[in-house]
């Protein structure tokens, strides 16, 4: 099935499959074996299916070629956006312009990628989270659902900063559980944990995994108080 609505210059490369209704800008790429659910809008200069390159001096194995990305109903995606082969996009997620979800992605639906937003490789990210314009989400990994990631928030998963081959098989990235909350222009620390309902403020460092239902702030990371009763998940509506 084709498209309902395409513009110009676009590429579809084969066994492309479209749900109903799908709608295709100026300019969009769109590879090989790539499944598009029904009422899909993917705005002008959009890349979905892309197999990843790799440097020739990176510390990660070759890959070979990755099975084809999905893009589940109702989702949108923004102007100049990237997504990588085997990345999985639930029903109804929202990836606003200009922003990278790498291979080996899962997002759960109404989930929104942000302006500028990065997902590296190998992260799972849950259901109705919320990634605000330019944070960085590291490879490996693994957020809740209802999680909140206020812009400018920068997420690690090399203690060693590229240096001793000690590194190579300790990458690990960030666990932010379910409800878990981090202020703009923070910094999570490799392999930390922020458990469920947990918060961070704004310009913090997290240097150590954060509990249930904390409040933590400053550099480094340090507990405040407890998250207000009022804000916590159980309570909304």
């Amino acid at each position: 099935m084709n498209p309902a609505s395409s513009g110009e210059n676009v590429v579809i490369m084969d066994n492309v499959t479209f749900g109903e209704n799908v709608t295709l800008g100026n300019n969009v790429i769109i590879y090989e074996g790539t499944i598009i659910g029904d009422n899909v809008i993917i705005q002008d200069q959009v890349v979905i299916g892309k197999q990843p390159t790799r440097a020739k001096n990176s510390i990660l194995p070759e890959v070979k070629k990755l099975p084809h990305a999905v893009i589940g109903a109702g989702c949108t995606i923004g102007t100049s956006s990237i997504i990588y082969a085997n990345a999985k996009l639930g029903e109804e997620v929202f990836v606003a312009d200009l922003a990278t979800i790498r291979e080996r992605v899962e997002i759960g639906m109404r989930t929104i990628v942000g302006r500028g937003v990065a997902v590296e490789n190998d992260c799972k990210i849950g259901e109705k989270c919320k990634l605000e314009t330019n944070c960085y989400i590291t490879a490996y990994s693994n957020l809740g659902d209802y999680v909140f990631v206020a812009p400018g928030v920068i997420t690690t998963n090399d203690n060693y900063m590229a240096r001793s081959k000690e590194r190579y098989d300790k990458f690990k990235g960030i666990t932010i559980k379910d409800g878990g909350r981090i202020g703009a222009n923070s910094t999570i620390l490799p392999g930390k944990v922020i458990a469920e309902d947990a918060a961070v403020g704004a310009g913090s460092v997290v240097t150590k995994d954060v509990n249930k239902e904390e409040l933590v702030v400053g550099s480094p990371a340090k507990k405040l108080r407890n998250v207000p009763e009022a804000q916590l998940l159980r309570n909304q509506e």
